[in-house]
C-alpha cells in the first residue's frame, strides 16, 4: 500500500509550531522573526512565490518585508538595498528572489547578504558548514525534504539512495545531507545527470529516489522497484484546455506508474513545495533565536 507524504498536511502542523514558539518569544518581550525579500523584476513565477512566503509569515505571525524592484536596476543599486537590508537590525532573514536579470551577477548577489541571515542557505559560508556537518542555514527545498523523511519516521540508515539531478540548490546538498552520519541520514548515495549512463539500471537498485532533474515525467514505473521511497521536487505546467486555470502541474515523476510501486512518494503538487515554503521559516525562526541567545 502506497503511502502519500503530504507536505501540505506536514507543513501546516509545523506551522502550528512556529507560530507557537513565536507567541513564546513576544510573550517574553522579544520581537517577532522578520523575514525580508527582493524580487526584481516582473516574473510571474517569481511574484508569485513571493506573495506565499507574505502570506506564510503572517500565518505564522512574522513581520515580512517585500522590496519590488524594476528589471532595469543597476549591479551596484541592487547591492546597495541588499546591504541596507542586511545591516538593518530589525532583519533576521534576508533573501533575494532568484533568478535576476541577466546584467545582475548572482553570485554577487549571493555573496552580497551575510551568512547570519542567508535564510535561503546559499552563501559559501553555510554551504561548507552544510557539508562539514556543522551548524547551518540548509536551502530550503533539501531542508524539507529531510524535515519530512524525519517527521514521517522513513528508514534511511544504510539505504541506496539516488538523487537525479546536481544543482547547487537542491542536488547536490540533498546528496550531502542522505550521506551525513545523522537521522535521517547514513545512505549510500549516488548522484545521476544528463551525462549518466544507465540511469535505470541505477535507479532500479535505489530504495530512495529523489528526482530533481527538471524533466517532467522523467522516472518511469519501469525505472524503480517495489517499495522505493520516491521525493518528486520538479514541478512544470503543461497546457491543459480542460483545466480552468488552462493548465496542470506535473512533476518529474510519471505518477501514474511509479505511484503504484512505491512504499512512500510525494505527490505534485502539495508533496515538496509546501515543505520548501515551511523550511524558509524554520530557517528564518532559528536566525531569530540565535539573536535571542
Amino acid at each position: 500500500m502506497t503511502e502519500i507524504l503530504d507536505g501540505k498536511a506536514l507543513s501546516k502542523t509545523i506551522k502550528a509550531r512556529i507560530a507557537e514558539k513565536v507567541k513564546q518569544i513576544v510573550a517574553e518581550g522579544g520581537k517577532k522573526p522578520h523575514l525580508a525579500a527582493i524580487l526584481v523584476g516582473e516574473d510571474p513565477a517569481s511574484q508569485t512565490y513571493v506573495n506565499s512566503k507574505e502570506k506564510d509569515c503572517k500565518e505564522v505571525g512574522f513581520d515580512s518585508t517585500v522590496l519590488r524592484l524594476p528589471a532595469s536596476i543597476s549591479e551596484k543599486e541592487l547591492l546597495d538595498k541588499i546591504k541596507e537590508l542586511d545591516e538593518n537590525p530589525n532583519v533576521d532573514g534576508l533573501i533575494i528572489q532568484l533568478p535576476l536579470p541577466a546584467h545582475i551577477d548572482e553570485n554577487k548577489v549571493i555573496m552580497a547578504v551575510s551568512p547570519e541571515k542567508d535564510v535561503d542557505g546559499f552563501h559559501p559560508v553555510n554551504v561548507g558548514k552544510m557539508i562539514l556537518g556543522l551548524p547551518s542555514f540548509v536551502s530550503a527545498t533539501p531542508l524539507g525534504i529531510m524535515t519530512m523523511l524525519k517527521e514521517y519516521g522513513i528508514e534511511t540508515k544504510g539505504k541506496n539512495c539516488v538523487v537525479l539531478g546536481r544543482s547547487n540548490i537542491v542536488g547536490r546538498p540533498i546528496a550531502n545531507l542522505l550521506s551525513q552520519k545523522s537521522n535521517p541520514g547514513d545512505c549510500t548515495v549516488t548522484i545521476c545527470h544528463s551525462h549518466t549512463k544507465n540511469i535505470r539500471e541505477i535507479t532500479l537498485k535505489a530504495d530512495i529516489i529523489v528526482v530533481a532533474i527538471g524533466i517532467s515525467e522523467f522516472l518511469k514505473g519501469d525505472m524503480v522497484k517495489e517499495g522505493a521511497v520516491i521525493i518528486d521536487v520538479g514541478i512544470t505546467r503543461v497546457a491543459d484546455a480542460s483545466k480552468k486555470s488552462g493548465f496542470r502541474l506535473l512533476g518529474d515523476v510519471e505518477y501514474s506508474t511509479v505511484a503504484p510501486k512505491a512504499s512512500y512518494i510525494t505527490p505534485v503538487p502539495g508533496g515538496v513545495g509546501p515543505m520548501t515554503r515551511v523550511a524558509l521559516l524554520m530557517n528564518t525562526l532559528k536566525s531569530r533565536e540565535q539573536r535571542i541567545s
